[in-house]
């Protein structure tokens, strides 16, 4: 019977389920090459498929890129022997919805790992925050750290965390750190480590009463280049809530993009406050800040004083763009910002864009008391309009 597996090298790539089931025999009749693979790359990989890989126990010596990917909930676990427990030229690991608690067995001996991404990390593939840490404390080349986890989990003991636990661990490489979870383990795992590269930071919360996150905070100012932000954008949807802040060297491509998985606008509004405070503040190079509104509608009994606490941490911005609902939405708290806290809410502030058509009424007489109250200050400010062709319009709110 002549040899269909000449002695090259092998890629196992299958991107739907209906290939896998016809190309099983094959499938396994390629994995018997063990010691020739280099890639292995299949989605939607069925339970009963994923048992069988999941007891190959030989060695992968040849193996670099690893994509697994699960659409069932019920996934089996991979086991300790997984791949012989060694794959010493991996360089990209990609589980998605695969459980795989004992990874960090595996990843001791890939050091020349370069990407790792494990997405919908469920209960039964929770691997604690140390573990995770102790497992890619050797991967000197890891570029991108990404961890999503389905649904929140913690195990994390608040009252335990230090800012400096023990001595951090270095990741040289690390550019990239994406994260989708809970706060407490977040903060567990950042405690850790050291990113002297960093320059994207993505990270996702799950909704949550208290975000209480000063080792972010402490993550943060430990990277040179997050020292500096320029500007930043606070984007409100109808399921969460972001603010990006942005760095001057656009070359760097650097940027901290944080999410909060929230629906009420209430929510959205204390949650962001809370997060901004605790890990965020005071950034004091932040001079442009621009508010951006996506949501369907805003609740009714959404407070002024939470628009006044969102606003207090920004001290050194100059420039505020509100887009076109935010403006009537933000202009009664102006108004109480000139009455009562001119020199607590946005004392620096020189200039006001408004986008969209030129208030009118109440919102118009709230954004003139405001700018007459700046100028009786000693600060006065600028005010223009952003069509949305995006051309500059100007108005006179002289009283």
């Amino acid at each position: 019977m002549p040899n269909i597996w000449p002695a090259l090298p092998i890629i196992i790539y299958a991107y739907s389920e209906t290939s896998l089931l016809r190309g099983v025999s094959n499938l396994f009749a390629a994995l018997e090459h063990h010691n020739r693979i280099c890639k292995i790359d299949i989605c939607g990989i069925p339970n009963s498929l994923l048992k069988q890989f999941g007891a190959m126990k030989k060695p992968f010596p040849k193996l670099t890129g690893l994509d697994l990917r699960s659409h069932d909930k019920s996934v089996p676990l991979l086991p300790d022997s997984f791949l012989g427990r060694s794959a010493p030229r991996l360089r990209r690991l990609f589980l998605d919805g695969i459980p795989f608690p004992a990874l960090p067995k595996l990843l001791l001996s890939s050091h020349d790992l370069v990407n790792l991404q494990l997405w919908n990390i469920s209960p039964s593939g929770y691997i604690p925050p140390d573990s995770m840490v102790t497992c890619v404390a050797a991967l000197k080349r890891l570029d991108l750290l990404d961890l999503k986890f389905r649904s929140p989990r913690s195990r994390a003991n608040r009252d335990s965390r230090r800012p400096s636990p023990y001595t951090r661990v270095v990741l040289p490489a690390l550019t990239r750190f994406y994260f989708q979870g809970d706060s407490e383990y977040l903060e567990d795992t950042i405690s850790r480590i050291d990113v002297p590269l960093l320059r994207h930071i993505v990270i996702k919360f799950f909704n949550q009463l208290i975000f209480d996150t000063p080792l972010l905070l402490h993550f943060i100012s430990r990277t040179e280049i997050f020292k500096t932000p320029q500007s930043a954008d606070i984007q409100f949807g109808d399921e969460s809530v972001s603010i990006i802040i942005f760095w001057p060297d656009a070359m760097l491509n650097s940027q901290i993009d944080l999410t909060i998985s929230c629906r009420p606008s209430d929510w959205q509004l204390s949650s962001l406050a809370q997060v901004w405070s605790s890990a965020l503040s005071p950034l004091l190079t932040l001079d442009r800040l621009e508010i951006r509104d996506h949501r369907e509608y805003w609740q009714d009994d959404v407070e002024i004083t939470q628009w006044l606490e969102l606003l207090r941490p920004f001290v050194s911005v100059k420039h505020l763009v509100l887009s076109k609902k935010l403006v009537q939405l933000l202009a009664p708290a102006l108004q109480i910002i000139a009455e009562e806290m001119m020199t607590e809410a946005l004392p620096a502030l020189e200039r006001l864009s408004l986008r969209g058509l030129q208030p009118s009424g109440p919102v118009k007489e709230a954004i003139g008391t405001y700018i007459a109250a700046r100028r009786l200050f000693g600060r006065p400010i600028t005010v223009d309009h952003v069509d949305d062709e995006g051309s500059k319009m100007y108005e006179n709110y002289d009283r």
